[in-house]
């Protein structure tokens, strides 16, 4: 069997996306590199793709501050939580206006996308926040963006397209609308949770102007603000940067990286346990013989 020759256009194709991935990947490298790499060669500027004078120092400065694994938890706990009630926000909220019979479906749905271009601002949310007692708790975090206004078209469109016969069928089995959504939309739309819920859980994780905005006490801040303050004041670690390399700018630089390493690295672990949902999505929701 003779095997399929490479068309121009896949060739094409394959240098430009090696092109995307090299540049996409090169400043992860680049950053892992001088993070792990002696203030010397650093200095120097000797540091590529591969670290010098391997060390784990600028780790140690950043992991050897307690407040650090306090400040994970509570990423951990805002993430988690965050990413939980605005699945159940955005997917009830999609369901309902995916269904033709719904009162006011194209009123709301206007209304709805409205907010894509217009909003309240800064400041008349805060007031809204403050006025609801939600300053300085976690539900600061995870309640004012509980719902994207694009993950709940994207997710509407996902439910208009599941076939009508299966919410017919269940309704001849007896089941109502919460029975049809749970049982039959639900377990359907996995592909759809796992990427709406990718896409909540990183803007969760990098969440940095709520806590600016909301939150008072340091035993409430999540990761981002504290390696923010650790970068930016380096009032917990300057002594140590000065007996490593005794050029504070250079250890700086090395710091920051290990910093953005420290914060970037989880949530992308997180995603080799949802790709498959992603090349899967296009075949959720058909209809099988």
């Amino acid at each position: 069997m003779r095997e399929p020759k490479l068309s121009l256009f896949s060739i094409v194709s394959a240098i430009i996306l090696t092109i995307v991935v090299a540049a996409t990947l090169y400043p992860f490298v680049h950053m892992l590199a001088v993070s792990l790499s002696g203030d010397v060669y650093v200095m120097k500027n000797e540091v590529n793709i591969w670290p010098k004078g391997f060390n784990w120092r600028m780790y140690d400065l950043v992991l050897g501050d307690p407040k650090i694994w306090t400040s994970y938890k509570n990423t951990i706990v805002y993430t988690l939580l965050g990413t939980a009630i605005s699945l159940a926000v955005t997917s009830t909220g999609a369901y309902a206006l995916s269904r033709a019979q719904m009162a006011f479906r194209g009123p709301l749905t206007m209304l709805i996308v409205f907010t894509m271009f217009f909003s309240g601002g800064m400041i008349p949310t805060f007031l809204v926040v403050r006025s609801l007692g939600l300053v300085d708790t976690i539900w600061g975090m995870v309640l004012p963006g509980a719902a994207s206004t694009w993950n709940l078209i994207l997710m509407r469109t996902f439910f208009s397209g599941i076939p009508k016969e299966l919410e017919e069928s269940g309704r001849m089995d007896g089941l109502n609308d919460i029975g049809i959504f749970l049982r039959i939309m639900v377990p359907l739309s996995k592909a759809s949770f796992a990427t709406i819920a990718l896409f909540y859980a990183v803007g969760l994780w990098n969440n940095f102007l709520y806590p600016l905005l909301y939150l008072r006490t340091p035993d409430l801040f999540p990761l981002q603000v504290l390696l923010r303050n650790l970068v930016l004041a380096g009032s917990a670690s300057s002594g140590d940067v000065t007996r490593i390399g005794g050029d504070n700018l250079v250890v700086e630089e090395s710091l920051k990286y290990a910093t953005i390493m420290v914060s970037t690295l989880p949530i992308l672990i997180v995603y080799p346990f949802v790709q498959k949902y992603f090349v899967k999505g296009a075949m959720i929701g058909a209809v099988k013989g």
